[in-house]
């Protein structure tokens, strides 16, 4: 598996893919924090992060796809993939090393823009909790989505028409959340209870406000869980399809 990972993650720095995304990310992330710092009324810089995670969150999404179209519809589409589907290889293992090498360029996009709590510690302060809790809260979040792409990339052979459902899933996504705070659904109580709980925005912001959830922690972790099950049962059948 770890053979397999190694050749992922190059395979993402060898192709333009994760320079451009990274390229794209930072540049929204810096256009929130010179926004956030240009309408300080302090002269005391003083952030907590929460509002940049939130804003580049809603564009991020729309990167996620990017990264993951090619897991698996790249592979079918090249029909590289009957390699290590007739290979004596665990299919966990390898929808486990494809989706932490996206994960890890992932890891590294967020890793970069540590740049920016360093400015903000220079020049004045830090909540240093909420910042702590955003990344991660923002990290988790993410790997939520990793996965649904990763789910997807391996439904189809075509990695344009991955990105595009992705984007629609991505988008869903959002849908979700905000669909829970709507008058419809907030007329119903128990209803409510089940959107809020499915509700990863809402999660995220315990997090965001500096506050560890363990109760959320496991959220994220499990349903990035059962969205890679899916992917495993969804390339499972395909491989017993094949004879």
């Amino acid at each position: 598996m770890f053979a397999l990972y190694k050749k992922e993650v190059k395979s993402y720095f060898l192709s333009p893919f994760a320079y451009v995304v990274s390229a794209l990310f930072l540049m929204v992330f810096s256009l929130f924090f010179i926004n956030g710092i240009s309408t300080m009324n302090s002269n005391v810089l003083k952030f907590s992060f929460s509002n940049i995670f939130y804003n580049n969150f809603f564009y991020f999404i729309f990167m996620i796809p990017l990264l993951t179209m090619r897991t698996f519809a790249e592979e079918r589409k090249s029909h590289t993939e009957t390699l290590w589907l007739s290979a004596p290889i665990s299919l966990a293992k390898v929808v486990l090393a494809k989706y932490f090498a996206v994960v890890t360029v992932y890891l590294m996009m967020l890793l970069l823009t540590l740049f920016f709590p360093l400015v903000a510690y220079w020049h004045g302060s830090v909540v240093l909790t909420t910042m702590l809790c955003g990344y991660l809260g923002f990290f988790l979040w993410g790997m939520v989505c990793i996965a649904v792409g990763v789910m997807i990339s391996a439904l189809t052979d075509n990695p344009i028409i991955a990105a595009v459902l992705g984007e629609g899933a991505m988008i869903l996504i959002i849908f979700l959340d905000n669909f829970t705070k709507s008058a419809l659904i907030q007329s119903m109580p128990p209803v409510a209870r089940v959107f809020e709980w499915f509700s990863t925005q809402r999660r995220f912001g315990v997090f965001s406000q500096g506050l560890f959830s363990l109760a959320d922690l496991v959220f994220f972790l499990s349903l990035s869980a059962v969205v890679l099950s899916w992917t495993i049962i969804i390339i499972e059948k395909r491989r017993w399809s094949r004879g």
